[in-house]
This record gives C-alpha cells, structure tokens and sequence, in this order.
C-alpha cells in the first residue's frame, strides 16, 4: 500500500511540474506588446519636455470642452473663439451636437506636431464603446485651445446633402480621398479618385462615396496628390506626425474645394482646388512637391 501510494504521489508531482514548465515555456512567453511605429520613432528632447508641460492642460482642455453641454459653452475651449463660432454655429445648425462622456475615454498616444511656424499636439483617444477620436492642441495667448475644424472634420455643408444637389453649389470640404486603379492608371495623364465623408468617431468607416474624379497629374492637385498618396504608401505621414494612421486602408485626408454643375441635365462635380492633404487648420498642403508643380 505505501509503495502504491508513492507512485501516485509521483505520478502527480510529475504532472503538477510538467503544466508548470509548459506555462513558463519560452515558446510561450508572455511579452508586452510595441507598436512598430514606437521601436522606430526617435522622439527629441524638445517634444518630450513640450509633452510633459503641456499634455495635461489639452487633457483639461479637452475634458471642459467635452463636458460642455451648448456649443456656445464648447467655445471657449476652442482656437480662433472669435472667428471659430459663426462655423459652430453654421455646423450645427446642419449636424447634431454629439456628446462624449470623457470619463469613459482612455488617452492612446499623442505626439508633437511641426505646423508651419508653431508646434500641435495631437492625441488618439479610444471610448469604452469603441469610438475612436483624435484631437489637435494649439497654443494661444497661453492657453492651448482645441482645433475644433480638425476635430468635427469640418466641412462648409453636409458631403451628402452637397452631392444630392443641395442649395449650393460649392464648399470647402475636409474629406477621405482614394486613389482608384493605381497600377493600371500610372502611365496615365490624369489621376482617379473618389471622396468619401469620414464618420466621426469611427476611423475605419466613411460615408458613400463621390463620382469619380480625373485631375491631371502635371497641375498643382495632381501632383499634390500623387505626392500625398505616394508618402501613404510608404508609411509616412504629412508633417512626420508620429502617430498611428487610423484612417481606412489606402485613404488619406484632405481639405478641397468643390464645385458642382449641370451639363445637359447632367449633375457633375469637379475639385476646384486641393488645398491641403490634412485636416490641421492651417494651409500649407502637409507634403512636398517639386517647385516647378507649385504652379497649374
């Protein structure tokens, strides 16, 4: 009987120590995970101390302007107050007030952005129901203020209301733009893309998409364009902004002015200008093109 016991004994120790080397076995370690983008990105000791000083107070920001329940009380928090309320007021005049609790929001990552002449800071930010948002910090007379045009991507009118043929018949619009038939198309003169509205909060969905857009790539917006899809494509973001790209597979942003109009009872729309490949407010187009391309 003790002999009998003590291989059952033994039978168990082996056991008990044979799950435990599987658990802690190297061929199963349980490692952190790091974005690819972290284990590339040199940070500058200058962003860093920027970060360190100013993250809280666009986290505050932001959290007053969340919390704020009026546009007129989501005001104060934003850059340019003054000029920026006639556009609040215009926008949601077409569009709902969407809430945000911002305490059911988690801080993903931000990182410094390099604008023409001052420096942003961005951040990602997920909510406890799976919407994602980003949002733009700028400083101004002290205080840094949210670039609420690049937060509620705004746009002159509604992109659908503007394409079914609305009052009227041109706007700047912040959009996603996708380059169709890209190998097919590259010894071609001309560009083909369509726009697609970004539905806020969800980076990875966009409205329905516009007719077809041809622009010829020797004028200013075609190579501003083929400069912008050509820096996606490589992985690499306007300004060198160091941040997650959350926008739709093979889509990049932009800000263009579009016109639309009847030919023989025709509706048709045409770009009038790509002002920017980005949704910052600021002008400068976000890419580099060649000198000579600056001009149509």
């Amino acid at each position: 009987m003790a002999k009998l016991v003590l291989g059952w004994l033994a039978v168990l120790l082996a056991i008990v120590f044979g799950v435990r080397h599987l658990w802690h076995h190297p061929s199963n370690p349980e490692k952190p995970f790091v974005s690819q983008l972290s284990t590339k990105t040199v940070v500058p000791d200058a962003d860093v101390a920027l970060l360190n000083e100013a993250s809280p107070l666009c986290d505050q920001t932001f959290a007053d302007y969340l919390a704020a329940t009026t546009p007129e009380a989501r005001n104060q928090f934003v850059l340019n107050p003054v000029v920026t309320a006639a556009r609040m007021a215009h926008y949601y005049s077409l569009n709902p007030l969407v809430e945000i609790d911002p305490g059911t929001l988690s801080l993903n990552k931000t990182a410094v952005v390099h604008l023409p002449g001052r420096r942003a800071i961005e951040s990602q930010w997920s909510a406890s129901d799976g919407r994602l948002f980003d949002a733009v910090f700028v400083e101004e007379n002290g205080e840094w203020r949210l670039d609420w045009d690049h937060y509620v991507r705004y746009s002159d009118h509604p992109w659908a209301l503007f394409l079914a043929g609305g009052e009227t018949d041109h706007g700047e619009f912040r959009l996603l733009a996708r380059e169709r038939l890209t190998e097919e198309r590259k010894n071609e003169d001309s560009i083909s893309i369509v726009l697609y509205p970004p539905r806020f909060g969800y980076a990875g969905e966009t409205g329905s998409q516009s007719p077809e857009f041809l622009i010829k790539r020797d004028t200013r917006n075609g190579r501003l364009l083929d400069a912008a899809f050509k820096l996606e494509r490589s992985g690499g973001s306007v300004f060198g902004v160091s941040l997650p790209n959350i926008n739709p597979e093979d889509m990049i942003r932009v800000r263009v002015k579009v016109r639309r109009f009847e030919i023989d009872g025709v509706r048709r729309f045409e770009i009038d200008e790509v002002v920017a490949c980005h949704w910052y407010s600021v002008d400068e187009p976000g890419v580099e093109i060649p000198d000579q391309a600056a001009e149509n």
